[in-house]
């Protein structure tokens, strides 16, 4: 089985689903075309074991991230990309996956990111 995305007009996703195998044909035609003209909607296959853009079975990683409602399918990098996470956040090219513009810090802590302070705070359970 493979899962494929819907997207909009302007490459949302608005739906997940499973469906035949990426190398099966329906009626003569390729899995995307196929349910893309049933619903109407640009579709596009995703893998399930995909994230920023490593296979977690170690196969080949497939458009970045498994697609998520509400995510972006960008044309140019082949890639589904989740919401941005915070206004300060940049993309990372390689993931596609939205990175804070400092690292968090590399200790036994527990950090909360602060975007008011564009910081990490420590992380203090009252």
């Amino acid at each position: 089985m493979a899962h494929y995305a819907f997207l909009n007009e302007n490459n949302i996703v608005t739906d997940v689903m499973f469906g035949i195998d990426e190398t099966e044909l329906i009626e003569g035609i390729d899995p995307e075309t196929w349910y893309g003209n049933f619903r109407g909607q640009n579709c596009k296959r995703t893998s399930y074991n995909t994230y920023a853009n490593q296979h977690i079975l170690g196969g080949e990683p497939f458009r970045k991230n498994y697609a998520g409602i509400g995510d972006t399918y960008d044309e140019e990098r082949d890639a589904f990309i989740p919401p941005k996470t915070f206004p300060s956040f940049i993309l990372d090219e390689n993931t596609c996956n939205w990175i804070p513009p400092i690292p968090r810090p590399e200790d036994d802590n527990r950090y909360i990111w602060n975007e008011e302070t564009v910081s990490w705070e420590l992380y203090i359970q009252e």
